[in-house]
Formats: C-alpha cells, structure tokens, sequence
C-alpha cells in the first residue's frame, strides 16, 4: 500500500469528520482544550497505524479510536489525582520537586499500561499483593483459585514490571 493512500485517507478523514469529532470528545470532556487535544492525537493514531483497507465507516473508526483515548485519558487523571492526593498527606518537608513528582507520574502512567496489558486476574493479584500487603494464601482465597497459581499469577506480574519500558 502506498503512503499516498494513507495520507490521501487521513486526509479526507480529517477533513470531513475533524469538526463532528472535536464536537463529540467536547461532549464526553467538557472542555474545548482537551477535546482538541485529543482530537489531533486520535488521526496521529490513525496515521502511525497501518491501514489495510478503505474505512467504509468513518465515524464509528474516529469514534473507537477516540473512545480508547478517552479512557485513557480519565485513567491517567484519576492516577495523577490519587498521587496528588498522597502528597497533600505528606509534610512539606517530604514533598518532592516538580521534576521529581512528574517523573513518579509517569513512572505510575507506565505501570498502569502494563498492568492494564496483564489478564485480570493477574493484575488483581499484584494489586492486592503490593498495594493491599495480602499474603499469597489470602489472595487465592480472594481470587477462587489455588495458591500455587498466585505464584504464577506474581511470577507473570514481576516479570512484567522487569521488563517495563524495556525492549524484550
């Protein structure tokens, strides 16, 4: 496939759809900055995508794709906002710098993908085991399965975070 395809596609996309698509994320944001924002980060998506065929239905692919940015969006707020709130409970003394505080965020951007990749069951079990301090046996209990699949379950989660913004 050409990349005057994808351009031309991109292209007509934007250009027809641009508008009607700022004015859906402005509904779902409430704010004209953000669904700008967002709105020229859904056709970067599209154009660092490979497209195989013609979108025979333009405003339900826009829609999608900006739905996945959307979630992520309110995911990356509601971390930033729990963290904020972590530091409104430390001394004055103890709060770090600027710099510091955005690189835990993004630090904690980074392992809410990862764990956001791990099956569910898995992501519960490190949730509960590193956030919550529950033993593997309480954890089984908790999840219905066997202790011996916690293991496998924490064996899969530490490899993950082993690897996290690392190439495999």
């Amino acid at each position: 496939m050409s990349s005057g395809f994808v351009s031309d596609t991109v292209h007509t996309l934007y250009h027809d759809h641009h508008g009607w698509l700022s004015g859906w994320l402005r509904r779902k944001l409430g704010c004209n900055h953000q669904a700008a924002d967002l709105a020229q980060d859904v056709f970067v998506r599209i154009m660092s995508s490979p497209m195989q065929q013609t979108i025979r239905e333009p405003r339900a692919y826009l829609t999608r794709v900006a739905h996945g940015l959307v979630v992520n969006h309110w995911r990356r707020r509601e971390i930033e906002q729990a963290y904020l709130d972590a530091l409104m409970q430390l001394p004055e003394s103890m709060v770090p710098s600027v710099e510091q505080r955005l690189l835990v965020l993004e630090t904690l951007f980074e392992i809410e993908r990862m764990l956001a990749g791990l099956p569910a069951k898995v992501s519960q079990a490190f949730l509960l085991s590193q956030m919550d301090g529950m033993k593997y046996a309480d954890i089984a209990i908790e999840l219905g399965v066997s202790e011996r699949m916690i293991k496998k379950y924490m064996a899969q989660a530490m490899l993950a975070c082993l690897t996290l913004g690392k190439p495999l």
